[in-house]
């Protein structure tokens, strides 16, 4: 009895023990908002991959340096990926329990396997310029931003653009246009739109599957050759893009006629190529360059201190740019959240949601954030989770990228029932209920 009474008072006690230990924890642990990073350090899309997450992390030094979020310092961890979708999901469920409130799975094909997992984690997912071009559509994708636009946006400001050049979209009537793409989730997402405007503008579509990684490319561009279209635009990603110019110039197809998704207009994508790629267009969602403000705070606050996550040269590159906007909305979703449930503390997954659909950055805003002339403004709602669709198109002309002045932006009366249409089928599927317009709060 004596032994028996010992271990039930030692369990108590442990029990007890436990009890203050585990709150003093958690408490140490809400001190600071945790923001995974899932990255692509390694591989066939390293090259890429590495400015982006190079540019997340020194926006949260950033912010680290200069206070906080209210005084919320951010803590964070990468996990590498290697741009595969299983390694993807593994992180996701590795970090999640670290007290994970947001996620940038930073490809397209995690995204989809994470859609479903989002709303049971109550953690929202951020895919600036890519994922699912379906998830604009809040009401049934709850957890989903597609922020600044999505492949459906992106396709049809190319098609824009191309009418334009030729004069109306009238003149687009007859035209070949091909799609050489990443034979991918990422890849095939365009194709609906393009498919829709094919029938509406009267051109020919056709269809060039490439596979990942896409460094070879040969029988592609003989498809390219053989039925010499008007138009190539390139939905690439990593060595798929240099290497499709590396055709383009072989087979003689005139780069001025190519056109690429903005995963397809940075500078790991030309520089191989050089003045081959000259005339080379893309979309652009963003400026480079360090003249920004942001990036000189972040010469000044972490590379001149010796914490910059790359090279110095790299600050201000295309997707470095791309990487530290990404950062900026998610942190300022949580500064958003913060005005609303409490300012200096840790948001939750659902606080952080809440902050992602009530995003209201106007150009004061994002000038006093130093993002003037790098992003056009950007306000979302409970039904909206894009919140802009503005893109503009820029040309490399041998040595550095030209980003023309006018900005396009998508049609909303062709997009918008095409995305409804999605959302129908896919809650459908999944036997989701549609949130009600007038209740944005679940």
């Amino acid at each position: 009895m004596k032994l028996k009474s010992l271990a039930v008072t030692a369990a108590l006690a442990a029990s007890t023990l436990g009890a203050m230990i585990a709150p003093s924890l958690a408490q140490a642990q809400a001190k600071e908002q945790f923001f995974p990073l899932l990255v692509y350090r390694t591989g066939p899309y390293a090259p890429n991959g590495t400015p982006w997450a190079n540019g997340k992390q020194d926006y949260i030094k950033l912010i680290n340096a200069t206070g906080g979020i209210n005084g919320v310092k951010i803590s964070f961890e990468e996990c590498e990926t290697g741009y595969a979708t299983d390694k993807g999901v593994e992180c996701y469920e590795r970090l999640k329990g670290k007290g994970a409130t947001l996620i940038d799975p930073q490809a397209t094909g995690i995204t989809f396997a994470l859609t479903d997992k989002a709303p049971v984690d109550k953690i929202p997912l951020i895919t600036l310029g890519y994922g699912l071009s379906a998830s604009q559509d809040g009401n049934v994708f709850k957890w989903n931003f597609p922020l600044m636009g999505s492949y459906w946006t992106a396709a049809d400001i190319l098609i824009q653009h191309i009418a334009k050049k030729e004069g109306g979209a009238d003149k687009l009537k007859g035209k070949k246009i091909a799609l050489v793409y990443h034979d991918s989730p990422f890849g095939k997402e365009p194709i609906p739109l393009l498919q829709e405007r094919a029938k509406m503008n009267g051109f020919e579509l056709s269809l060039i599957p490439v596979a990942a990684p896409g460094i070879e490319q040969k029988s592609a561009w003989l498809q390219v050759r053989q039925s010499r279209p008007d138009y190539v635009l390139l939905w690439g990603w990593g060595v798929m893009n240099s290497t499709a110019l590396k055709e383009a110039v072989a087979t003689g197809y005139p780069r001025e006629k190519m056109y690429g998704v903005w995963w397809a207009g940075a500078e790991p994508d030309v520089k191989d190529v050089g003045a081959n790629a000259k005339g080379y267009n893309a979309l652009a969602l963003n400026t480079s360059g360090t003249e920004p403000k942001v990036m000189q705070d972040i010469l000044k606050n972490v590379h001149d201190k010796g914490q910059g996550t790359g090279p110095k040269e790299e600050v201000g590159s295309v997707l470095y740019t791309r990487g530290v906007i990404i950062q900026m909305l998610g942190i300022e979703a949580v500064r958003r959240a913060q005005e609303r449930f409490g300012k200096g503390k840790v948001m939750t997954g659902e606080q952080v949601r809440w902050g992602l659909e009530n995003l209201a950055l106007d150009q004061k805003k994002l000038d006093a954030l130093g993002f003037a002339g790098v992003m056009r403004p950007i306000s979302t709602s409970c039904q909206d989770h894009m919140g802009s669709t503005w893109a503009r198109i820029e040309t490399w002309d041998g040595s550095k990228w030209n980003v023309a002045p006018e900005w396009y932006q998508a049609d909303e009366q062709i997009i918008k029932p095409m995305v409804k249409v999605a959302g129908e089928k896919y809650a459908g599927e999944k036997k989701l209920t549609r949130r009600d317009v007038a209740d944005c709060s679940s």
